[in-house]
């Protein structure tokens, strides 16, 4: 856990420097588009209200998400968007898992192999490696923020599975079930967090450093500007510090 929390700490600052505005919204309308096809209303379907406070975090304006909420119940035309799961190894061994939605899977799954292909990765077969990660609520807090022990009694006593502390950072760690409670308590306290999400969170980590280490996050990025890739999980252990080694 400890190496996600150094990823995404990595991840954020950068996605805050690229503000592909864009490219995130069009990723979260498709999240929405496939969470509304099973019904449109969020107090009945947790997998749209899920992906409806990750758009509202991300700035999405309404009248984008209202739109794809329509395409998803097919009140306006959409697509028909299939979710794949690749699972594959980037520089150094490390594990992958990419997560996809698509409406042509050839196109996808030729596009993901020949990005692995050309930046030193390759595709696995299907449970290679998804045994690795758990799915789990991952929330974090700038440490200068707020006071370390307020923030831990508010999060274990919502239900939280685990709290740590690392590179300025405080990550808190539920079960996918216990997110919504855990992130609407501490979001309650006043404290304001830098990252929430449900992701897939790897069992053990790989340590990455010097060229190798950004060979990886060349390999993530190049998956992550692909259409048809929502989300990529790797096990890999990198601090800011290690990518100057």
């Amino acid at each position: 856990m400890s190496g996600h929390s150094k990823w995404a700490s990595i991840k954020h600052k950068k996605g805050a420097l690229d503000a592909k505005r864009g490219k995130i919204f069009s990723k979260i309308g498709k999240e929405i588009e496939v969470a509304s096809k099973t019904g449109s209303d969020p107090g009945m379907n947790p997998r749209l209200r899920l992906i409806l406070q990750k758009a509202r975090d991300n700035n999405m304006p309404n009248d984008i998400i209202t739109r794809a909420i329509k395409k998803g119940t097919g009140e306006l035309g959409g697509v028909i968007y299939e979710e794949m799961v690749y699972e594959g190894y980037g520089p150094g061994g490390v594990a992958m898992l990419i997560h996809t939605l698509s409406d042509n899977k050839n196109r996808t799954g030729g596009e993901v192999r020949s990005t692995l292909d050309k930046k030193g990765g390759n595709l696995g077969s299907p449970g290679a490696v998804g045994y690795l990660f758990s799915k789990r609520g991952y929330i974090t807090v700038d440490a200068s923020t707020v006071a370390e022990d307020k923030l831990m009694d508010i999060a274990l006593e919502a239900g939280a599975l685990d709290f740590a502390t690392e590179d300025g950072s405080y990550a808190i760690t539920t079960e996918p079930q216990d997110y919504e409670k855990v992130l609407n308590a501490v979001r309650a306290g006043g404290i304001i967090t830098t990252s929430a999400e449900v992701t897939m969170l790897p069992s053990t980590t790989v340590k990455l450093a010097g060229a190798e280490a950004q060979r990886a996050l060349d390999l993530v990025e190049a998956l992550e500007d692909l259409e048809d890739v929502q989300n990529v999980y790797a096990n890999f252990d990198i601090s800011e510090e290690d990518l100057n080694a």
